[in-house]
């Protein structure tokens, strides 16, 4: 009996330990495929997102876990309590604040189109009338080509990267993607190019669980603070410069 009083308060004291250890997490959820707001570099969940996020943890009082998934679980899981927050290039759209708080905007994307670079057919986005275009699952790009373009097939993506393959393989005409990741992807494949015909503005937010007004405070501080304090454009220097060169910065530059 003592031998069991003793397991019984020895499996008590490791709940509580492991418990208060969670307590000292706040975890973000995102798609670590879209950079440079979020992406791997070697075996670590780098970019611009996540440094933001980072800081956001910071000023409150805990530590960053980052919790990768496909971008089109996010709000699910919020909603279920595995994550805290989502940071993902997420944009604040009306159906999503159904069922999400947002933060105030902390970024501005437009739209653009990618196609092959030897394609002339496809000039603004009135030329993706009966064509096959490919979008990242979940996004607003996706619902825009669901929605305004007529006559067009939809292939849906886990990734903008993956997209991009099917492409460059002529499994689709074009992609609908945010600037920057576009841009990332162009990079890095000279046979696609931009057609930069700025059809639509996204506002990027952060995404918190209903009603969870003290995290969602806390993080509207944050930005508030980042952007007035120059942090903020620290960030756009290193995650998105003209020369393309991406910089990851250093605790001591923030």
């Amino acid at each position: 009996m003592k031998k069991s009083l003793f397991t019984i308060f020895g499996l008590a004291i490791m709940f509580f330990a492991s418990c208060s250890k969670n307590n000292q997490l706040l975890k973000m959820g995102t798609n670590a495929a879209f950079p440079p707001f979020e992406y791997t570099e070697g075996s670590e969940i780098v970019g611009f997102d996540v440094t933001v996020s980072n800081l956001i943890a910071r000023d409150y009082g805990k530590e960053l876990k980052i919790v990768d998934m496909s971008f089109d679980g996010l709000i699910a899981a919020l909603q279920a309590g595995s994550i805290d927050f989502i940071a993902a290039g997420m944009t604040a759209t009306e159906e999503r604040r159904k069922n999400v708080d947002f933060s105030e905007a902390y970024y501005s994307s437009k739209q653009v189109i990618i196609v092959r670079s030897d394609d002339t057919s496809i000039l603004s986005v009135k030329d993706l009338t009966a064509r096959t275009i490919g979008v990242q699952s979940g996004t607003t790009g996706e619902i825009y080509a669901s929605d305004e373009i007529e006559k067009s097939s939809i292939k849906s993506f886990k990734t903008g990267i993956d997209a991009s393959l099917a492409l460059k393989n002529g499994a689709i005409d074009a992609i609908i993607l945010d600037e920057l990741p576009a841009k990332e992807i162009v990079r890095r494949s000279p046979e696609l190019k931009i057609v930069d015909d700025n059809f639509f503005t996204d506002e990027y937010a952060i995404a918190v669980k209903k009603g969870n007004t003290e995290l969602l405070n806390s993080i509207n501080k944050t930005i508030k603070t980042i952007k007035e304090n120059g942090t903020y454009q620290k960030l756009i220097d290193a995650f998105m410069p003209v020369d393309g060169k991406i910089r990851l910065l250093s605790a001591s530059e923030l």
